[in-house]
């Protein structure tokens, strides 16, 4: 009898809710960081693998994500979680803004953009051009979040944090891929010319996917700066942004599933091998070889899918 994959994925996650009762904190602080790439890993396949947009900035809207947490909470005391919104809405402003000019461009000419706009913003950050972000050195002292009445400080307690909203993430984002939002953007990643003759405003798909990834990594930036309780510009460098391509790309554009198993080949497998850390660059390499030259859609691309007249999706 085959067993549907949502039952599997199911059981998977709750084995994963158990694993801080049996490991030690060091491999659940792993698992956390994990969590955390899962979740911009995710936001990420809005933009790059439902869209089809060469997006490798994505640094840049989790960098002002976690600084307008930790602003709002150091300057103002504001309490952590009540920022998630916040921060998303201020990542999602800052993505339409910069957006809007570039949306029409394509393939290597967006991703040299969006290059440009992630290392524009850690400079600003650096140079705190508007005097309220710490310069090189960050801002300090942000607090730990609490949930009812209950401060979440060790590593355990920020497991259940990030992964309920790994699990939110997923749940929400399997909607949205089922969603006539959803199939439109796939349409236009296969064939943009041929969506956009099917009546589709493809700038308007493009720019409301790059604005809900953006919002999305905005509030994974929150859960960030929480957990490090210190942020600087560093944190959010260039090259956060190729490890949230490679956990798309290697993964598998388009796929939830996909998406999460890049996290863990990504982010958790360096740690297995940390005994091997200076050749962490040259596997990162061949990985990214080996997968455009025999795996082009990554080790779990997304299923093919036939559509009926109606417009509801099906599996083929």
């Amino acid at each position: 009898m085959k067993v549907p994959g949502r039952i599997v994925a199911g059981a998977l996650f709750a084995i994963l809710l158990g694993a801080p009762l049996v490991l030690d904190r060091y491999w659940v602080d792993v698992l956390n960081s994990i969590g955390l790439y899962a979740i911009l890993g995710l936001s990420l396949n809005i933009i790059l693998g439902y869209a089809g947009m060469f997006h490798m900035g994505h640094a840049a809207f989790y960098a002002i994500g976690a600084y307008a947490t930790a602003i709002l909470n150091t300057s103002y005391g504001v309490p952590v979680l009540w920022t998630l919104p916040v921060s998303g809405l201020a990542a999602a402003l800052f993505a339409l803004v910069v957006a809007r000019p570039i949306i029409h461009l394509r393939g290597d000419y967006l991703l040299i953009v969006t290059i440009g706009m992630v290392e524009i913003v850690r400079i600003a950050l650096i140079n705190d051009v508007f005097g309220i972000t710490g310069g090189a050195n960050g801002i300090f002292g942000i607090d730990r979040p609490q949930l009812f009445g209950f401060k979440i400080r060790q590593p355990q307690h920020f497991f259940y944090l990030i992964w309920l909203f790994a699990g939110l993430t997923i749940l929400l984002f399997s909607l949205l891929e089922n969603s006539r939002f959803g199939r439109a953007l796939n349409y236009l990643r296969e064939d943009e010319v041929a969506a956009e003759g099917s009546g589709i405003n493809t700038a308007a798909y493009k720019l409301a996917a790059f604005v809900l990834g953006a919002g999305w990594a905005g509030m994974a930036g929150t859960v960030f700066a929480a957990k490090m309780t210190i942020i600087s510009p560093e944190s959010f460098s260039f090259w956060e942004s190729v490890v949230l391509f490679m956990i798309v790309i290697l993964g598998g554009a388009g796929n939830i599933v996909g998406v999460i198993l890049g996290a863990f080949l990504v982010v958790g497998l360096p740690e297995v091998f940390r005994d091997f850390a200076s050749a962490r660059m040259l596997f990162y390499g061949l990985a990214m070889m080996f997968m455009m030259i025999y795996r082009t859609q990554g080790i779990l691309p997304p299923r093919p899918r036939t559509y009926r007249l109606d417009g509801v999706g099906e599996g083929s």
